[in-house]
């Protein structure tokens, strides 16, 4: 495992708490959020859509993947476009780092 797929691991699991705290706020159930929590792993399940193996990690406990990328989808476009987003910058700066790397060692 790269240090980037650690960091987008991290992100994923701090946006999977941050969702599921969602449920229980000032001492009551919230069942909208509990509501687009179904949904989003319903879908999840049913389209086979697994976020994990989609950014190359694919995961060895089976269903987990899509687990979590339901709970994500519960959130909704805004929120898994701002997520996709940071995912795709840190992509794209780890790149750009190697990148550089390998033509400034070339130029050494």
């Amino acid at each position: 495992m790269s240090i980037l797929n650690l960091i987008i691991v991290s992100m994923i699991a701090e946006a999977v708490w941050e969702t599921l705290k969602m449920v229980w706020q000032k001492g009551k159930i919230h069942f909208d959020k509990i509501g687009a929590l179904f949904i989003g792993i319903i879908i999840a399940s049913a389209t086979q859509m697994d976020m994990l193996s989609m950014l190359g990690m694919p995961s060895y406990i089976p269903y987990i993947g899509i687990l979590l990328t339901g709970v994500l989808i519960s959130r909704g476009a805004n929120f898994m476009h701002d997520l996709l987003s940071a995912v795709n910058n840190i992509q794209q700066n780890t790149k750009k780092m190697d990148y550089d790397n390998i033509k400034s060692s070339k130029n050494s």
